[in-house]
């Protein structure tokens, strides 16, 4: 098994998307990249623990690689819009892969190169490649919130 971490927003429809996929074997939601230990979602909406939302996906490399997860990260948020996703505005909903090592970086980088040459998008791609940190995962009522809800509150 291995794990990747992405912030494309609001992390309940991202967990969502996410969960689709064979190979894909558990999903948490979460936050990272912040200064504050053991934030809750009430103080990371405000913006102001410098966290992300992020979706942490554990998979099965023999199944679906780390190159295909993060072509669905680009295809389930705008990854041209800096740190705004839909209605849902503040450097908490940035569009950012948080990287293990060194390999998940090189494809970060190149995937990002390489969907900006293909035009999909009609502006450049702001995604932040970061190294990891701490992931300090969400209270329980924000996990599968669209298996719970039927629904999620925010667009993706």
């Amino acid at each position: 098994m291995a794990t990747a971490i992405f912030g494309a927003g609001c992390f309940w429809g991202v967990e969502a998307f996410f969960e689709k996929f064979e190979g894909v074997i558990a999903t948490r939601v979460g936050f990272m990249g912040g200064h504050l230990e053991n934030p809750t979602y009430t103080q990371v909406k405000t913006g102001e623990t410098g966290h992300a939302e992020v979706v942490k996906v554990d998979y099965d490399p023999t199944i679906i690689t780390y190159a295909e997860l993060v072509n669905i990260f680009f295809e389930v948020h705008d990854p041209t819009s800096k740190n705004k996703q839909g209605v849902d505005v503040g450097h908490q909903y940035r569009s950012v892969i948080f990287y293990s090592d060194e390999s998940q970086k090189f494809i970060g980088e190149e995937k990002i190169h390489e969907w900006n040459e293909k035009g999909t998008f009609k502006r450049p791609i702001v995604t932040e490649v970061v190294k990891l940190s701490t992931f300090y995962e969400a209270e329980e009522e924000h996990q599968k919130y669209f298996q719970k809800h039927g629904t999620v509150a925010c667009g993706i």
